[in-house]
């Protein structure tokens, strides 16, 4: 009974470890993404929608895709916001690849979680912008080559949602938005460092190299795959990601799953259906499928390094983090 009680100190040690190194990382820019998050929630929420209300007349054709792409990525609207938003748009005559530029990038990227990526390095914020910038760009374009003229979502139903934002106080309606914003993001974030401290200590880094850093074509495969059933929320999924690229997976395999994790979010998935149709919602899939190759095989020619100097107490003399681990707290 005692070595079961020992092994099971030694467990929670390492656990408590790993969970404390990935607080110790990502909890500034967690705490930071919800701040600027929110701020940008109430202060330019509606100057960001009226700036792209305001490209409407002026006759861009398939140049308005590029800016309804970039306020896509600044609206902290998330999906069951922003489609409603994008309906009071369609009723005013907005073009149709313009909305798809704009709900395509809004779906994949917004201001908060910018901020929470910053965790992963400059690299990986670069092509995360970049990439979910270059899918509403071509999620537009298809649109625009295949459905000129058409009318490709059905909005009926669907009405511009009630602002929650409307304390007198400008102080008091940003502190609100902050505990939304807690409340929904919170749970999840700390799921994903637990998640995150869970594989360091139980998969070997070995194993995530081999699976989406060194076969990089199958390594994009599996990252888009595995995305679709863990990503729940933006903000957890980055203790995972810092921890698999530390481990070995490809930048391109990264991209992969940031990519379809979002597009592919259940709750995401049944708002889709509902403006699409079963047959375009099937497009949707498809396109999904085209960006997250293309643009996550651009990034994925350069593997990240699978052993970044971290904030282990680790010194040269010691081969592996589990040493430096028992020589630092003192466990046999």
């Amino acid at each position: 009974m005692i070595p079961i009680l020992i092994a099971l100190r030694r467990e929670c040690i390492y656990l408590w470890y790993y969970f404390n190194l990935q607080m110790e990382q990502i909890f500034p820019y967690w705490v930071l993404g919800m701040v600027l998050g929110s701020a940008v929630s109430v202060f330019a929420k509606d100057s960001i929608h009226r700036l792209f209300r305001s490209i409407q007349g002026k006759r861009l054709g398939a140049l308005g895709i590029v800016p309804a792409s970039a306020l896509g990525i600044a609206s902290p609207l998330c999906m069951y916001g922003t489609i409603p938003i994008a309906a009071s748009f369609a009723e005013s005559g907005m073009e149709h690849d313009w909305l798809a530029a704009f709900m395509m990038s809004s779906i994949l990227l917004n201001p908060q979680l910018i901020f929470y990526s910053m965790a992963l390095g400059p690299k990986m914020l670069m092509i995360r912008i970049v990439s979910c910038f270059l899918c509403g760009i071509t999620t537009g374009l298809l649109l625009r080559i295949f459905y000129s003229n058409k009318q490709f979502f059905d909005f009926n139903g669907f009405s511009e949602p009630k602002n929650r934002d409307t304390a007198p106080n400008l102080l008091v309606r940003f502190m609100k938005n902050l505990g939304r914003n807690l409340k929904a993001t919170g749970p999840m974030f700390l799921l994903g460092v637990i998640l995150s401290a869970l594989f360091q200590r139980y998969v070997p880094s070995d194993t995530m190299a081999r699976l989406f850093g060194e076969q990089e074509g199958f390594g994009v495969l599996m990252a888009a795959t595995i995305g679709v059933p863990l990503y729940a929320c933006g903000g957890g999924t980055i203790p995972l990601l810092q921890a698999w690229l530390m481990d070995g997976m490809s930048v391109g395999s990264a991209a992969a799953f940031m990519i379809t994790g979002p597009s592919t979010k259940i709750t995401n998935l049944g708002a889709m259906k509902i403006v699409l149709g079963a047959k375009r919602f099937a497009l949707y899939i498809l396109s999904i499928n085209a960006n997250q190759g293309l643009k996550a095989r651009e990034g994925g020619r350069k593997t990240a390094q699978k052993s970044r100097e971290c904030k282990y107490v680790a010194n040269k003399s010691h081969s592996s983090p589990e040493d430096a681990i028992v020589k630092a707290i003192g466990i046999e």
